[in-house]
């Protein structure tokens, strides 16, 4: 009978649990044992006797991790605390492979079997499955949310007998998952939206959320469409005219968000002090990107920065301020890619090699580092 292993997480500021009593209780019906660490559900306010009536054992990590065949996380586990585990046991979390390549080598070493969910490629069969979708999706409604708190004026146009206030101004840089959900949610709040992006096709997508479309329309050639749906790097002449065209707009913006990111690389720099030095004092900008690097000249994760009369703020794990609801999707998405591939007859998932999801989210097998984006490092 297959173990699942649940680990309470390490990393600092992280919140999040890798499954719930919901999925506790899913893994069991297909046949799977459960066990997880006391403590572990604390901070998305789930109860150890929770995963308890759940069916789950629950008990300190060593009890947890003896003979498990799949351990599950948010983020990656320390590969010294896997002792214990089955052999060729499947680590499956966000493992931040570029930036913690280090730990995938002695996941290699250690024989365990690392699959990393944000490397889960955006297929049809695989939307339930991406955590990258489910957490941005949050982060980009706790984005616009905490740029509200941070902002010292109403959101809607409202009249009163004493005048009226005007509606704020709401510029969303980058139209992903988060992007979309941040114009959703400001345009909930009452805000004049507008959106860019440095691809074409997300200009329909701005307008049907009823957002107004702020694209460089100039420069020809350039959809900015990369393999999987990413946004790719864009040439000197599409930054010259975007950084142009920005800069006019942001000058009377009220609300900045960002969320620009490029798997594997430094986040492109979007908006600078010029900038910022451009826009009303007491505005406020949301830099989605601040733990990989920003997208905001001077923002920092976990800090209010005031530069030129304007707040900077940036969560380094945004997700993570949202706990319960992100815990929840991040463990269905957990659930969805194992019982996708959950064999009856033998007892436990089984990943065939020649599939595109096998291939994409496959980091380590057989004491060996085996995926082509980490093998020429």
């Amino acid at each position: 009978m297959t173990k699942l292993a649940v680990l309470r997480e390490t990393a600092a500021g992280e919140t999040r649990v890798s499954a719930t009593p919901e999925t506790v209780k899913k893994f069991i019906a297909l046949g799977a044992t459960v066990a997880v660490e006391a403590g572990a559900g604390a901070g998305a306010s789930i109860a150890d006797a929770d995963y308890a009536a759940a069916g789950a054992t629950v008990g300190k990590a060593a009890e947890v991790l003896k003979g498990a065949d799949i351990v599950l996380g948010v983020q990656g586990p320390d590969p010294k605390a896997l002792k214990g585990v089955a052999t060729g046991a499947w680590i499956v979390a966000g493992l931040d492979p570029f930036g913690q390549r280090t730990r995938v080598d002695a996941y290699a070493a250690a024989g365990v079997e690392a699959l990393a969910m944000e490397f889960m490629p955006r297929i049809t069969r695989a939307q339930s499955m991406d955590i990258l979708s489910s957490q941005s999706n949050l982060s980009g409604y706790k984005a616009v949310i905490e740029a509200a708190s941070a902002y010292g004026r109403a959101f809607p146009m409202m009249m009163t007998a004493a005048g009226t206030v005007s509606a704020a101004r709401a510029f969303i840089m980058g139209v992903g998952v988060a992007g979309l959900q941040a114009i959703a949610t400001a345009r909930r709040l009452g805000a004049q939206v507008s959106a860019t992006d440095v691809r074409s096709a997300t200009k329909e997508q701005i307008e049907s959320l009823g957002a107004k479309a702020i694209f460089v329309e100039a420069v020809k050639g350039i959809e900015g469409e990369g393999a999987g749906g990413y946004a790719t790097e864009m040439s000197d002449e599409y930054k010259a005219a975007q950084a142009e065209l920005v800069s006019a707009h942001i000058a009377k913006q009220d609300i900045v968000i960002t969320t620009a990111l490029i798997p594997g690389r430094a986040a492109p720099r979007l908006i600078t002090d010029a900038q910022i030095a451009t826009m009303k004092p007491g505005s406020v900008i949301f830099d989605l990107a601040v733990a990989q690097g920003g997208n905001v000249e001077g923002s920092k994760p976990d800090e209010v920065v005031v530069k030129h009369g304007v707040k900077i703020i940036g969560y380094s794990n945004t997700p993570a301020h949202l706990a319960a609801d992100a815990s929840a999707l991040f463990a269905r998405n957990l659930y969805n890619f194992l019982s996708a591939f959950w064999d009856k007859e033998a007892g436990k998932p089984v990943l065939p090699d020649d599939d595109e999801i096998t291939a994409s989210i496959r980091l380590t097998q057989g004491g060996k580092v085996v995926h082509e984006r980490l093998l020429g490092d």
